[in-house]
């Protein structure tokens, strides 16, 4: 019989087309290797939808349906990246249903999408990371200008909010962005230093691993149209010493470990002469073959259709063994 998995795309934030997209990868993937695969989206309004359509006029209709196919599912993959959907919202959704999910749970979740608390995280277990401060929408003002920022909505994903703050005259602009997404925004120091991506793997035995990291170039901040634009460079595996390496990839399972990730978690560094900073941490990285992340485990051997497998098979599915479908 086979297995059969419900894939969830879109959202209710910036981040649904993306979310889309990933969610459309996986699913090809599941289906190419043999399992059975309902594809629900969410809508930018709410509203889900199967491939044939709405499953409901309204919000509380349509996930009522959504609700009836997950229980019948032997797993989801919730590929929704931002709110409601990676930090812990669907994961919550699915514990509820007592149905098997693909990735991190609700406290996980909901704290790698938190960049602030993510940060007191890495600071509580020696890890280092950019100076900041938080500073809420309501008290946007006149605020002090104390060299180069980056300014950033604390919630939010795929750089969306995000501006590289050069000049004092551009920082209220950068608040007021930031406030767009959301009502609570990071202001942190510019640090100096590579970027560095560690992708860290849960198998389905409960040992984790890191796959070779990956080094992003580009000529100026890793926004938004840097991402999606095709100008970024993407170096994988990473060049990097012996030191490095290890330095990195002990950082990136600590943090994976003291959010209690499941799945799959991409961990971003600045790599400085005095070593790893953290950047952020993604609970549901963008799924594509192209994506960071998949790029990441096929260095190591690892191709698409066999990372999503890996990944399903790590939801405690019974009966799924990695490499196959049932």
């Amino acid at each position: 019989m086979k297995q059969h998995v419900v894939v969830i795309g879109g959202g209710e934030n910036a981040e649904h087309d993306v979310s889309i997209a990933s969610a459309s990868g996986v699913a090809q993937a599941l289906r190419a290797r043999g399992w059975a695969v309902d594809a629900l989206t969410i809508g930018r309004d709410g509203i889900w939808c199967s491939e044939s359509g709405p499953l409901g006029l309204g919000v509380g209709d349509s996930l009522a349906a959504a609700v009836a196919l997950i229980g019948r599912a032997d797993a989801v993959f919730p590929a929704v990246h931002g709110t409601l959907g990676e930090d812990g919202a669907l994961a919550a959704l699915c514990a509820l249903a007592h149905i098997p999910v693909v990735g991190s749970g609700l406290g996980a979740g909901a704290i790698g999408m938190d960049k602030w608390t993510t940060k007191l995280v890495a600071e509580a277990i020696g890890i280092r990371v950019a100076r900041g401060r938080l500073i809420s929408a309501s008290d946007i003002g006149d605020e002090e200008y104390d060299g180069p920022v980056v300014v950033k909505p604390v919630s939010a994903g795929s750089s969306f909010g995000v501006s590289l703050v050069s000049d004092a005259g551009e920082l209220r602009h950068a608040l007021d962005t930031a406030a767009e997404f959301d009502r609570r925004i990071l202001v942190e120091e510019v640090v100096r230093g590579r970027e560095i991506d560690v992708a860290v793997l849960r198998e389905a035995d409960g040992t984790r691993w890191a796959a070779p990291p990956l080094e992003i170039r580009t000529s100026g901040l890793f926004d938004t149209e840097t991402k999606y634009d095709g100008s970024a460079e993407f170096s994988v595996p990473a060049v990097l010493d012996a030191a490095e390496h290890a330095a990195l990839v002990q950082a990136a399972l600590a943090m994976f470990d003291a959010l209690g990730c499941s799945g799959v978690a991409r961990i971003d560094f600045f790599l400085t002469p005095d070593g790893p900073v953290l950047n952020e941490v993604n609970t549901m990285p963008g799924m594509t073959a192209a994506s960071q992340v998949p790029r990441m485990f096929a260095a190591a051997g690892v191709g698409y259709e066999e990372l999503v497998g890996r990944l399903v098979a790590g939801a405690g599915v019974p009966g799924v063994r990695v490499g196959s479908a049932v």
